[in-house]
């Protein structure tokens, strides 16, 4: 009998590669954490601890189960009807679709939606549909300011006004600026890369069952699948260190060794003698930017068909190691010569990917506009706004006393949830908790997940369907009610444990930047609305409005499409 060999599973692939690419660019077992420590490119302007000033509503770390991240974007008023839209607006039926000869049954795929148009930009019903749900699901935030009803038609004309500010970044030349060259740059390297080892790993990994077994002789405790895990991760650690050594030979890689000992001076330049002061002691991606001559930049340090690797390349694989993984012996020409070796192996599967056509693959080239569309908006949003002037004191406070609502201590629930894979679940759920049984029995019957535990929810975390919630009383069973469940929205049969009712904190020192936060976030709401709106009535777009008059943000069966 033959050896049995069992080939890697397609959806293990990514799992196998979050072990192994690491190896593949660096040349060593993946790390503890991540060793990523960049400048962060252009991104939506965020308050001291991360949160986006933007968003108005909070959600509590207890909240469970999670669901779709929240959204940075700047939500629109439903201010306008689609058919009395604003006058750059031109309302048509939805395009008629007219295919040709389809091909076979079994390759026939379905053409997205288009809801809406402008310039370059086809905006579909699924992209429509993903912002809804971003934008009715709750954003975490420390103040819970009142929310406005979601709907398809607002939510559109505000993807309309994002679009047509990436355009007018696009022609006031965004993009031209240098960090976000740099960071788009390092993208596509990434991107590029990962579809190389992705593409090699699936045609050259598999894993018998025997090594599986030999793996587990090692830990009895082991569980078969994290052996299998284990054992894909050192053949592909493997694997790609070979496939790196061919890639040296295929691309005839010349390292240019004269030059080591001036790539060592230039770094203990900018790591004991900045131009400028910095509170860092490691070398930052600002000087390597900013601190390096143009022929600094261009000294040589390896050459390969097609291409080389230069100084400037070297330092910025240097910078995208986290300080304390970062070499100490690049005062060396050895240690300039190791961390060469990690800077060469991106560049290699950079080159390979190339060489393959990789980089005119139409979903790369898809991905990238859309990473640089979204470094646009970004940049043309915080230009609008940077000059809002910092509110003083008093005008903090006014605004506190204008809205202590927004900043009190809950209300919140603890509740215990039966969530259900629809409504006719839910509701048979239900009728069998009101003729006597089992909550904990049909929990574990019925519950798409059955062994969280109770926790507590916010009115924040519950957006739309708090109201509801909270009519119900310590003991009693809620629902069927809707709620935010992974990707989507689904019903749930909820029973109340706890209620506490909000309490209004007095205003305190503690308070004030919670508060100025909430006041620069209604600024720049009310700022990037009318921005949005102006730009939009500027541009020629089409909504196509019978493509989204049927749309309820808040039927769990819209969302469907979404979970499949």
């Amino acid at each position: 009998m033959g050896k049995r060999v069992r080939v890697v599973h397609r959806s293990l692939v990514p799992l196998v590669l979050a072990g192994i690419f690491v190896a593949a660019v660096s040349g060593c077992n993946p790390p503890a954490e991540s060793s990523q420590v960049q400048e962060n490119p252009l991104q939506p302007v965020q308050k001291p601890d991360g949160a986006s000033p933007v968003a108005t509503v909070k959600e509590s770390p207890e909240q469970k189960p999670d669901g779709l991240p929240s959204t940075t974007a700047v939500k629109e008023s439903p201010v306008q009807k689609a058919d009395g839209a604003s006058p750059g607006a031109t309302v048509k039926e939805p395009p008629e679709q007219k295919p040709d000869v389809p091909p076979p049954a079994a390759t026939v795929t379905e053409s997205p939606v288009v809801v809406a148009k402008i310039g370059e930009f086809e905006i579909t019903k699924d992209e429509l549909l993903q912002r809804l749900l971003q934008e009715i699901r709750p954003h975490s935030e420390e103040y819970t300011a009142p929310q406005k009803p979601v709907t398809a038609e607002a939510v559109l004309l505000n993807l309309i006004a994002e679009k047509a500010m990436m355009m007018e970044g696009r022609k006031l030349g965004s993009l031209n600026d240098p960090i976000l060259l740099s960071y788009i740059e390092r993208q596509k390297k990434q991107k590029l890369g990962s579809m190389v080892v992705l593409d090699h790993v699936r045609k050259n990994l598999s894993v018998s069952e025997a090594e599986i077994d030999e793996m587990m002789k090692s830990d009895p405790n082991l569980p078969r699948e994290r052996a299998s895990m284990l054992v894909q991760q050192a053949k592909g650690r493997a694997l790609l260190e070979q496939f790196y050594k061919d890639l040296l030979a295929k691309f005839h890689l010349k390292q240019v060794k004269e030059n080591f000992a001036k790539a060592s001076e230039i770094h203990e330049r900018l790591l004991h003698k900045p131009a400028k002061t910095r509170k860092e002691p490691w070398i930052l991606n600002s000087q390597a930017r900013d601190e390096l001559t143009k022929e600094e930049k261009g000294i040589v340090l390896a050459t390969y068909d097609g291409g080389e690797v230069t100084l400037r390349d070297w330092i910025e694989t240097l910078c995208e190691m986290a300080p304390p993984r970062r070499p100490q012996d690049l005062d060396t020409v050895e240690g300039v010569e190791r961390l060469l070796d990690r800077t060469l192996r991106s560049a290699m599967l950079v080159a390979e990917a190339k060489s393959r056509g990789y980089d005119k693959d139409p979903e790369y080239v898809r991905e990238i506009k859309d990473l640089e569309d979204q470094q646009i908006l970004y940049s043309v949003q915080n230009e609008k706004i940077k000059n809002i002037p910092e509110p003083n004191e008093a005008q903090i406070k006014a605004f506190y006393e204008k809205n202590k609502e927004w900043f009190a201590e809950g209300p919140f629930l603890k509740v215990d949830p039966i969530w259900c894979k629809d409504l006719a679940t839910a509701r048979e759920v239900r009728e069998k908790l009101g003729g006597g049984a089992d909550f904990h029995a049909m929990k574990d019957t019925y519950s798409l997940q059955k062994n969280i535990e109770p926790y507590r929810i916010y009115r924040g975390g519950e957006g739309p369907f708090w109201d509801e919630l909270w009519k119900g009383e310590p003991n009693q069973v809620v629902g069927p009610v809707k709620g935010f469940y992974e990707t989507g929205l689904v019903w749930r049969i909820v029973k109340i444990l706890e209620k506490t009712p909000a309490q209004v904190r007095p205003y305190a020192e503690q308070l004030q930047n919670t508060v100025k936060w909430a006041m620069l976030g209604e600024q720049r709401k009310v700022i990037l609305d009318l921005y949005g709106k102006e730009l939009r009535e500027k541009c020629k777009y089409e909504l196509y409005a019978d493509g989204i008059k049927d749309i309820d943000p808040l039927d769990p069966a819209v969302y469907e499409q979404i979970r499949q």
